[in-house]
């Protein structure tokens, strides 16, 4: 089941984000449809997603750090978010998907 975030943005406004609905034991019980129940992030939303910044930035500099470096790198992974986590990379099972591609051009 999904349900909304209300996560604050630092200039003053809000964004509204559909999350996974996480059953928390012996935590309150939601009721009435998603749209009308939000849950206000303990966060915002800009802090949530600087939490992902520095794997981001590590892949492209070991990317960038090959003895032959590609002209482009292009990284491309899952986001999910959370009230109290922030946002984090997705993952399926246990293990962190990411999608790289490095491009070459040679000189003719």
């Amino acid at each position: 089941m999904k349900r909304l975030v209300e996560y604050p943005l630092e200039d003053g406004g809000i964004i509204m984000v559909e999350v996974d609905d996480i059953e928390v034991r012996g935590g309150p019980a939601r009721r009435g449809h998603p749209s009308e129940v939000a849950e206000k992030a303990t966060q915002t939303f800009e802090t949530a997603l600087g939490k992902i910044r520095p794997a981001a930035v590590e892949i492209i500099a070991q990317l960038r750090d090959l003895s032959e470096p590609p002209q482009t790198v292009v990284v491309e992974f899952g986001v999910k978010l959370s009230a109290a986590a922030g946002a984090f990379i997705a993952s399926v099972a246990s293990e962190a998907n990411f999608k790289v591609m490095l491009t070459w051009k040679r000189d003719m």
